[in-house]
């Protein structure tokens, strides 16, 4: 079975070319190969598929096996995947997605997709609450994607790095209010006019270089409380994305896909 693995900002996905065939328990599969020890290591992986609606399908698999909605990251790289491995000529693409179908501008140089622009959807932002995190309580501003985030504001961008992810992540990504289906989360701030700055924690994948649905999060959570404007360069631990919320209330990320190597996976045996 091959497999091409490739990054949006680090945030890394494998894909298969589902388009004939569907190997057998891709939840399993997702968690074999994104093992980083026993595996070849990704944050999940990503099928292409046929689709009766769109030009092509997603399928999006978390590292634990968990299927997702939507992933910002990924559907940029499914754009540069179907285009340079020669499944499509056009630049202009509709994917089908658990959270509906999106369209992607493919931006090709000498032959090969470079970035990617994606119509994110409208943002659902619900009623802000203040959530108890063990010792500590923080105001988060649930915000849907097409799946679900919880951002939460600090008030310098320096305290990012202070941040204890490890324990916060999983206490909000588990916390009742989100159960049963859980939440990815987002802890941002303000860096300067037209900046944020974000840590991410995904759900069934834990601490990540980048999230696409996140940093549209993001945003729309930002402006809509008065604490940026409607575009701004969202910046991650693996790079920076251009967001924009349009005042057709649907958000456009810009950013790049990464192609990284070619392989063949024969699940243990010779």
């Amino acid at each position: 079975m091959e497999f091409i693995k490739m990054h949006g900002l680090g945030n890394d996905y494998l894909y298969l070319n589902c388009l004939e065939r569907t190997p057998e328990d891709l939840p399993g599969l997702a968690v074999r190969l994104s093992d980083r020890h026993f595996g070849v290591g990704a944050d999940g992986l990503i099928c292409v598929c046929p689709s009766e609606t769109a030009d092509f399908r997603m399928r999006m698999f978390n590292a634990d096996g968990s299927e997702g909605e939507m992933c910002g990251n990924g559907i940029r790289c499914l754009g540069k995947f179907v285009y340079d491995q020669g499944l499509t000529d056009r630049t202009s693409l509709n994917i089908e997605t658990r959270a509906g179908i999106r369209f992607l501008a493919l931006h090709p140089r000498a032959g090969r997709v470079e970035t990617v622009t994606v119509d994110m959807g409208v943002p659902v932002l619900e009623h802000i609450r203040v959530l108890p995190l063990g010792a500590d309580s923080c105001t988060v501003y649930p915000v849907s994607m097409g799946n679900p985030h919880a951002v939460v504001f600090l008030d310098r961008p320096g305290s990012l790095a202070e941040l204890d992810l490890a324990r916060l992540g999983p206490a909000l990504e588990r916390h009742p209010c989100f159960l049963p289906g859980r939440t990815n989360a987002e802890f941002a701030a303000v860096s300067g006019p037209g900046r944020l700055e974000v840590r991410i924690w995904e759900r069934g994948s834990g601490e990540t270089l980048a999230c696409g649905t996140g940093a549209c999060a993001v945003l729309a959570a930002a402006a809509s409380s008065g604490r940026t404007g409607r575009r701004a360069a969202v910046r991650l631990p693996g790079g920076e994305l251009q967001i924009r919320w349009e005042e057709n209330q649907h958000v456009y990320m810009t950013g790049p896909a990464v192609a990284v190597f070619k392989g063949e996976w024969n699940d243990g045996t010779d």
